[in-house]
């Protein structure tokens, strides 16, 4: 017998994707279970979106091994699954860093490395930016292939499809990887999803030949998959070739996502013979090769910090309901007492509480899937039939919808009520989803009724006044994460538009709060007062119509008047600033400051750091209340 020495684990040979392209095909595959087990072990420790990068791990393996990257850009569509594309481009010893405060973004991000040529966060946007680049190259810039990895989700929304069909028309080599793993956040939606569960297609020359006859030697699920591909039609009428042949993409597909014995020949063969658009279909498995993600209901979408043996997760006991809960259930309730209320969500039953509507009323909750266009503008024909639409999005998403806000709901005046998820800053997800726009963009436009909910309570009171407001559009935003434990009404009280209310009396100092930030400025008016402060606390809950019996109020009353909210410059702030000025208000005797998110975006952190570092804090807040005033910290008036 002879001894043997332990060998070096192949992950730790990878400093960058070039050390891939000396390996083995063997050793990428042995690589690919040292990745998986990494990319694991580092998200439990921080939480993230665990079984999106799980189900791509040996697809990122084959695609930096056969690529060029970076000089070949690999573009990853939303970004959830881009771990163990981290891991292998010079960021595994920061990989345990994900999502913190000062860590690595949990999506690719262009100044964090040179392997992330696109940033991202937002489905749908790859192709799109994949050609982008095509065009690059072939006007001479320093650029190789473009390569877009893609969801069956994601494949799902418009955006996709206008790059589809640009890129088919403009005939440019570039890649697309479909990797139809069957799960978006929710489970996928609408006649795209349908049709991949059918799709397979016709020979297409030497490349498609090689993605041939495998269904009988994949395992289980992939085999299924396979089979659903066989399934459906072939063709579109006519018989000429597969929806991306029409196109303009030569498509290659199904082949198994975890098997490098296809994975590698076909990517080699697509990348030497390719002279066009070329579509490859991957089926993975979403959480593969970990127990607890491949057995979760969402597949381990967004996990917190577990314990890898179990997938237990540890989680905080909440103190109070969520806001998101306490929509869910208000609006569930509302639903019950009313049936014309409908509601439509965007691939996000879960993340936006109608689910809980669904349970009860499954046939008045739509999930549109990741179209939040196509939401919107559903929502204004439903509301035009006299139905009366929640359509609820979440702020960053909702963005992605504004034309049809403006074109389809506020220009008619249709009564579509907005539910406003992830108002403000949002923790580990960082900018790409911060809710820090909707307050201007929203009470820009006529007619419409903006309110945001100071504590649970309010929202569940906002709920009834929406579902009552027949007028026009509406919108309420409300933040992520828990309230702040007031006790809930039993039934909303439907409120006065553009009425706020005064919570706390003085006559020195008055902060005016829009929204959730509502107990900070409580803790300011308190150290206010230990400081013999005399002040005012009111809640405006309306941006749009403002309160103006309560501004002119706070302005002829008090020394200083400061206005706090959850958003952008350009917001509630300014909304009462352009109403002072024109009344003529703003005369010195009450200085006015507008407290918003600074205008420069924050990286991501816990949400209390991220308002420290906007600062928001309840000492910001006192401290420029003491500054307008003329204040010192002791409550005296400063001599100038």
């Amino acid at each position: 017998m002879t001894d043997t020495q332990p060998q070096t684990p192949t992950l730790d040979l990878v400093r960058d994707p070039r050390d891939l392209r000396k390996l083995s095909d063997a050793a990428l595959g042995a690589l690919s279970d040292e990745l998986r087990a990494e990319v694991i072990d580092a998200v439990s420790r921080t939480g993230g979106h665990l079984g999106s990068s799980l189900g791509v791990v040996e697809l990122t393996v084959a695609l930096h091994a056969v690529f060029d990257t970076p000089r070949d850009k690999l573009i990853w569509d939303v970004g959830h699954q881009c771990y163990p594309h981290k891991v292998l481009t010079g960021r595994r010893d920061r990989i345990r860093t994900l999502r913190q405060e000062g860590g690595l973004s949990g999506f690719t991000k262009r100044d964090e490395s040179p392997h992330d040529p696109f940033g991202a966060a937002h489905s749908s946007t790859s192709i799109s930016a994949a050609l982008g680049f095509a065009v690059g190259r072939d006007m001479g810039q320093p650029t190789g292939d473009s390569i877009a990895v893609i969801g069956d989700g994601s494949i799902s929304a418009g955006m996709a499809y206008e790059a589809l069909n640009n890129a088919g028309h403009e005939g440019r080599r570039l890649f697309v990887i479909l990797n139809d793993n069957e799960m978006s956040i929710a489970p996928p939606t609408g006649a795209m999803s349908r049709y991949l569960s059918g799709l397979y297609s016709g020979p297409l020359g030497v490349a498609q030949k090689m993605a041939e006859g495998f269904e009988a030697a994949l395992p289980g699920p992939i085999r299924d998959h396979a089979r659903r591909a066989r399934s459906l039609v072939t063709a579109l009428p006519g018989g000429q070739g597969t929806l991306f042949e029409e196109l303009g993409f030569s498509y290659i597909g199904p082949i198994d996502g975890h098997d490098m014995t296809q994975l590698l020949p076909v990517l080699r063969a697509a990348r030497a013979r390719a002279t066009g658009p070329t579509l490859i279909h991957v089926c993975t498995v979403k959480g593969k090769g970990y127990g607890p993600a491949e057995t979760a209901a969402d597949r381990g979408h967004g996990v917190g910090k577990f314990e890898v043996a179990t997938g237990a997760q540890a989680k905080a006991r909440p103190n109070a309901p969520s806001y998101t809960k306490v929509f869910g259930q208000a609006l569930a309730r509302a639903a019950a007492a009313d049936p014309a209320i409908v509601a439509v969500t965007a691939a996000m039953p879960g993340g936006t509480g109608v689910d809980l509507m669904a349970d009860r009323f499954p046939t008045r909750v739509f999930d549109v899937g990741i179209a939040e266009q196509h939401g919107v503008t559903f929502s204004a024909g439903m509301a035009a039939a006299g139905l009366k639409p929640f359509c609820a999005i979440y702020s960053t998403f909702l963005q992605r919808g504004y034309d049809q806000v403006v074109h389809d709901v506020a220009l008619q005046g249709l009564p579509v009520r907005f539910a406003i998820d992830r108002a403000g800053l949002v923790g580990a997800d960082g900018p790409t989803h911060a809710g820090a726009f909707d307050i201007g963009f929203l009470s820009a436009l006529p007619g419409m009724v903006v309110m945001a909910a100071g504590d649970e309570a309010e929202l569940v009171h906002m709920v009834a006044t929406a579902a009552a407001h027949d007028s026009g559009p509406i919108a309420f935003r409300y933040p992520r994460g828990e309230g702040a434990g007031v006790p809930l009404p039993e039934t909303g009280a439907v409120l006065e538009i553009g009425r706020g209310r005064v919570l706390e009396e003085g006559d020195e100092v008055a902060i005016l709060s829009f929204g959730a930030h509502l107990g900070e400025c409580r803790k300011a008016a308190r150290a206010l007062r230990d400081q013999g402060v005399s002040v005012t606390l009111a809640d405006a809950r309306f941006a749009k119509p403002l309160d103006h019996a309560l501004l002119r109020r706070l302005v002829k009353g008090h020394r200083a008047l400061v206005t706090v909210e959850q958003g952008a410059q350009g917001g509630f702030g300014a909304m009462v600033l352009h109403w002072l000025a024109n009344q003529g208000l703003l005369d010195g005797r009450c200085q006015l400051r507008t407290m918003t998110l600074p205008d420069r975006f924050i990286a991501q952190a816990a949400p209390d750091a991220m308002y420290a570092e906007a600062g928001l804090t309840a000492i910001d807040i006192a401290a420029t209340a003491l500054q307008a005033a003329g204040l010192s910290a002791r409550g005296q008036r400063v001599l100038v």
